[in-house]
């Protein structure tokens, strides 16, 4: 069995090199268990699969083996956690008309299941760094598994919405339980393409919302659409209860920690806030804005959150693997303006530029997307010891509050059918993301050659 030990960045974002050793047996479980040890280490159990001996060539295949089999798995868990927003807004037109439901109400929907989210996350957080990830990650898998399951049955807007906030949990545990996996067993070079990696795994679920289960609910209705989601998530949450080693021992309670966040953990979150409020509003209300502005059938429309999704999985990698120290600090910013223009031209779009939608909605994907996993990369870059997953949740909630706050006030102009308007608010938070993102950037760099002299 080889054993991986790798070093997580400290406050600087400096980290060691992983040391593989020891032999690999054939047909292990996948590597997760780790536990944190000294300052700005965390030291995890890499449990590869294949068969090799010594430290050579085998040793380092079979590591890449398991890293890859680990980073399949954290994609689904980020897949299922938000799968529900996607649905509902690639559904959108549908449950709009066979539930009865408003725009207004619809929007509602991304409100609860975030609101619940950010109220949850800083307690996810926590629980994630006590119990470890692979009972967070089975937990949410299957938490997920019964609230579409719920979905797919809801006769009304009540259960509905219940349905909803029991989706929150899943989204508070997600961030934190697959970047403490991460810290524990992938080696510090290849965390940044992991980890953007991962977090495509929500535009995977984009696109499975808006292209293969749209097409799904076309011939055999929304609900069988939903219902095999949940299928999909039962399975793989069984899956991970069975590949996942056992999480270490629970650690000692250390000092407590602070419920707010502070430093750069406190500047993130903020830049999340803004860029999930704009984010949301898109997920929730474009395919409602082809249907019912642009003409479009629903499952065309629906295609615009799987070129959504597909674009935002090209953007959250590469820009992942771009996010090193020293240049990961400015980004946040150049991808704040980057959304701010994708706003632009879904506005365009709403007058008689129809075909800049398409335009508007890759750009989301490469830019406003990308944002929230390039923070979880500096996230894990700067966490302190025992703070991996806290620091994350702390993130998290900033980015679930926004997806909270956004739709509901651009349902309130979407009834009217005022959706340029709507879409020139979504610029408004792009802008505001970017100017926190720059503003943080600024003042870190001057923090930093300060200490530097």
């Amino acid at each position: 069995m080889a054993a991986a030990h790798g070093a997580a960045p400290g406050a600087g974002g400096s980290a060691g090199a992983a040391r593989p050793t020891g032999t690999a047996s054939a047909a292990a479980p996948v590597p997760v268990s780790g536990t944190e040890t000294g300052t700005g280490t965390e030291t995890g159990t890499a449990v590869v699969a294949g068969t090799a001996t010594g430290t050579g060539t085998g040793t380092a295949a079979a590591e890449r083996t398991a890293v890859r089999r680990l980073t399949v798995l954290l994609t689904c868990a980020m897949a299922f956690s938000m799968l529900q927003l996607f649905l509902l807004g690639a559904l959108g037109p549908r449950l709009v008309d066979e539930l009865g439901i408003t725009p207004t109400v619809l929007g509602l929907t991304t409100t609860i299941g975030f609101g619940t989210a950010a109220v949850l996350s800083p307690v996810g957080g926590r629980i994630v760094d006590r119990f470890g990830p692979r009972r967070s990650l089975v937990a949410l898998l299957l938490v997920a598994a019964a609230a579409l399951a719920l979905i797919a049955a809801a006769p009304g807007a009540g259960l509905l919405l219940g349905a909803v906030a029991l989706g929150g949990v899943p989204q508070a545990l997600a961030n934190p339980a697959t970047n403490k996996a991460i810290l524990a067993a992938v080696p510090t070079a290849r965390r940044g393409a992991v980890t953007g990696l991962k977090q495509s795994g929500v535009q995977l679920g984009a696109f499975a919302a808006g292209l293969p289960l749209a097409a799904l609910a076309g011939g055999l209705g929304w609900r069988a659409a939903v219902g095999t989601a949940a299928g999909a998530a039962l399975l793989a949450g069984v899956w991970a209860a069975c590949a996942l080693p056992n999480d270490p021992p629970a650690p000692a309670a250390g000092p407590r920690t602070p419920w707010v966040p502070c430093g750069p953990v406190a500047w993130l979150a903020g830049f999340s806030l803004f860029l999930g409020g704009g984010i949301a509003s898109v997920n929730t209300y474009l395919a409602l804005f082809g249907v019912r502005e642009l003409a479009m059938d629903p499952t065309t429309a629906g295609t615009l959150v799987a070129v959504l999704g597909v674009t935002g999985i090209a953007g959250r990698v590469g820009w992942s693997k771009a996010a090193r120290p020293g240049r990961a600090e400015w980004l946040p910013g150049w991808l704040g303006s980057g959304a701010l223009g994708a706003a632009v031209l879904l506005a365009a779009a709403a007058g008689p530029a129809r075909p800049l939608v398409w335009a508007g909605a890759v750009a989301v994907g490469v830019f406003a997307v990308s944002g929230n996993a390039v923070t979880m990369v500096i996230v894990m870059q700067r966490a302190a010891p025992g703070r991996a997953g806290q620091d994350s949740a702390l993130v998290a909630a900033g980015f679930f509050a926004g997806f909270a706050a956004g739709p509901p006030l651009f349902g309130l102009l979407a009834e009217s059918g005022r959706y340029g308007t709507g879409w020139l608010l979504v610029a408004a938070e792009f802008a505001a993301a970017a100017a926190v993102g720059f503003v943080w950037a600024a003042r870190d760099r001057r923090a930093r050659a300060g200490r530097v002299r």
